[in-house]
């Protein structure tokens, strides 16, 4: 397995090097906006400690993730008044990863609406912040 690079876009947000609309932190998580969402409240939720992958995440930080993906899963469920959520998490280039920190997305879904392709550009920053704002907000409810 390649080595965990740490210029990666998601370590260069967790060192403050790269803005990011956080959604919530806790010491060992970190979740904050796609900035290219295949739906609106499109999140992601990373690990502080460095790993590539799923296969090279140490178990306490694993288990920390999984804790907070199903925090923010439900308040993006319910900031977006939901149907449902998909959930997923890629591992290396075969596998769908392009960024090469571990990272789950969460996604909002509503019956009948696709997802839009991960590439289809930049959100909108304004939008972002309202959409993080609302997820903050479902958190604290």
């Amino acid at each position: 397995m390649p080595a965990y690079d740490p210029d990666n876009v998601f370590a260069k947000i967790l060192r403050g090097e790269i803005p990011a609309h956080t959604v919530y932190e806790d010491a060992d998580t970190l979740a904050f906006m796609d900035v290219m969402p295949q739906g609106e409240g499109h999140t992601l939720v990373i690990p502080k400690a460095p790993a590539r992958g799923l296969l090279d995440a140490g178990p306490d930080s694993l288990a920390a993730l999984a804790l907070s993906v199903q925090r923010v899963a439900r308040a993006v469920k319910a900031a977006f008044a939901a149907d449902g959520l998909t959930v997923f998490q890629y591992n290396e280039p075969a596998g769908g990863q392009t960024v090469f920190h571990l990272h789950v997305h969460i996604i909002p879904r509503h019956e009948g609406v696709p997802l839009k392709r991960h590439e289809g550009g930049m959100a909108d920053n304004a939008v972002l912040a309202e959409h993080a704002a609302r997820i903050r907000a479902a958190l604290d409810a």
